[in-house]
């Protein structure tokens, strides 16, 4: 059997090259944003996240903030596929979430102008210094 973890992994590398849409995506998948992303169908980083996890079969909010707070805290060391891992926001909420494959990898939707991609967080010079932590979603 296939642990929910994984399941989402899947999901959302399925999705790479959809477009980022500010405020986009829901459980099922790409939608039109808000705001600056109304004219585009795609996912924002945490409607990514939401739409991957729920081919899991769990349910997360449309918010990075939100999610931050919607499962187990995971040591850095401690990462496993599907996990979020969040960035930045200084001593607020995380402004940016994407999730774990492994090695150091996440997939998640960067940007406005940007679609979805994996990304090698753990050396990179813009995402390491900002990383804030990761949960576990239940």
């Amino acid at each position: 059997m296939t642990f929910k973890g994984g399941v989402a992994a899947v999901a959302a590398v399925g999705q790479v090259g959809t477009p980022f849409s500010w405020g986009g995506g829901s459980s099922t998948g790409p939608t039109k944003g808000i705001g600056r992303g109304a004219s585009t169908t795609g996912f924002d980083c945490s409607g990514l996240t939401l739409y991957a996890w729920s081919k899991a079969g769990v349910r997360l909010a449309h918010y990075t903030g939100s999610q931050f707070r919607q499962g187990r805290r995971i040591a850095l060391g401690d990462l496993r596929e599907g996990d979020l891992v969040f960035f930045g926001g200084g001593a607020g909420d995380p402004t940016h979430v994407g999730l774990y494959l492994g090695d150091g990898v996440m997939v998640h939707s960067p940007k406005t102008g940007d679609v979805v991609r994996k990304t090698r967080f753990l050396d990179s010079s813009y995402y390491r210094p900002i990383y804030r932590g990761a949960v576990r979603p239940g």
